[in-house]
């Protein structure tokens, strides 16, 4: 990889780990305390969040119309989602273990703590849990695609892509038939060397 590339790609590692570190700084702000999966919050705290509850009732009475009307097209989504689901793990169970591709730890990216917050009333709890979902799915299946197209195609696009994946920097220039040759193994091998846990 070119060495400009790489240094550019250690800064942006650097920074992300700066924002972690202020993100841990405004939770230990707001009193969560953050055990393996759960979250807890201290009793004051929690009095404090349900203090800006909105009941069930209240909540749909104030509902706007247009999210009233619209709540079944989203929620519809639902079923495909599930079914999406299904294929991309199966997929990456067949092809995955076939091609010597460490898996998808598929728990990793599925994050349900907005249940925790008092001030969420159920309906407002089902929406984030359907957020969440939605959100970890894409994530998960970007994933598994992102290192399906390393392991067939891992070659750049002639012209730029919006929000690139994390493999996508390491893949070879498009155009450089030399180091498509030379780099293909290389690049393989590298997915089999993804440490997952728990497999």
């Amino acid at each position: 990889m070119n060495p400009k590339i790489s240094e550019l790609l250690a800064r942006i590692q650097r920074m992300e780990l700066e924002i972690e570190q202020e993100m841990k700084h405004r939770r230990a702000e707001l009193q969560a305390d953050f055990e393996q999966t759960r979250v807890r919050f201290e009793h004051e705290v929690l009095e404090q969040q349900r203090r800006f509850k909105t009941g069930v009732v209240q909540y749909m009475l104030s509902a706007n119309l247009l999210s009233v009307v619209t709540a079944p097209v989203i929620y519809a989504v639902l079923l495909p989602m599930l079914v999406l689901d299904l294929f991309i793990t199966v997929y990456q169970h067949i092809c995955f273990r076939a091609y010597g591709i460490a898996r998808v730890k598929r728990s990793d990216y599925f994050v349900y703590d907005r249940a925790h917050l008092a001030y969420l009333n159920l309906i407002e709890k089902i929406n984030c849990a359907y957020c969440s979902y939605g959100n970890g799915l894409m994530a998960y299946g970007r994933e598994v695609v992102a290192r399906t197209e390393q392991y067939w195609c891992p070659i750049k696009h002639a012209r730029k892509i919006m929000a690139a994946h994390p493999y996508y920097t390491g893949f070879v220039d498009f155009g450089d038939a030399e180091s498509y040759q030379r780099e293909l193994e290389h690049l393989r091998s590298q997915l089999t060397e993804l440490n997952q846990p728990g497999e």
